[in-house]
């Protein structure tokens, strides 16, 4: 029996990469994150087509395929693959969730949701940003922001402290979320 690998919504986040104007998770990540090997993922999208309607999964065309190899590193193994990758959106990856059912695969799917449930958060944040005139609630706004993309894009750690500072101008908003953070302790047995 395989073991158990928990991801993060850290480990999701390292993998999403944006094509074609939509955030996406190909087919090779899809499957290192749910624990079974690329040709699994690529069997339950071949038999399930009903499952996969335009807007939830495309194949990379040669030029996009090229276009990630030279910008991801992690992604240089595709390069001499003879088959072109598939590209998950959000609805192909809850929808393949359907699909795959280990335990790996409902931990990673969690994951998955969370990242991008905070991905959106943080886009509706920074546009209200640049509606909102009450000061408060700009902090408020700037402080949940920043404590999202810490979610996202750190280890896991204990914040200690935080500070944030919006910045407003007619051109542009600026804001900085500066955060301190200690590792958590390893509880004792």
């Amino acid at each position: 029996m395989s073991e158990l690998i928990p991801f993060t919504t850290n480990d999701v986040m390292a993998r999403i990469i944006k094509i074609r104007g939509q955030e996406v998770l190909l087919d090779r990540d899809v499957a290192e994150l749910y624990g079974v090997e690329t040709k699994r993922i690529n069997e339950a999208l071949r038999n399930n087509p009903d499952k996969f309607p335009e807007g939830y999964v495309f194949t990379l065309q040669p030029s996009e395929k090229q276009e990630v190899v030279e910008n991801f590193d992690r992604l240089k193994t595709i390069q001499f693959s003879t088959v072109e990758p598939h590209a998950f959106t959000e609805r192909g990856l809850y929808m393949l969730a359907t699909i795959l059912k280990s335990k790996q695969a409902t931990s990673t799917t969690l994951a998955i949701i969370d990242s991008f449930v905070k991905l959106r958060e943080i886009s509706r944040n920074i546009a209200a940003l640049h509606q909102e005139q009450d000061k408060e609630k700009q902090k408020s706004l700037v402080q949940r922001t920043g404590e999202l993309m810490n979610d996202l894009l750190l280890d896991d750690g204990e914040t200690t402290e935080t500070e944030s500072t919006v910045e407003i101008n007619l051109v542009a908003l600026k804001f900085k979320h500066t955060v301190k953070r200690v590792k958590k302790k390893e509880k004792e047995d």
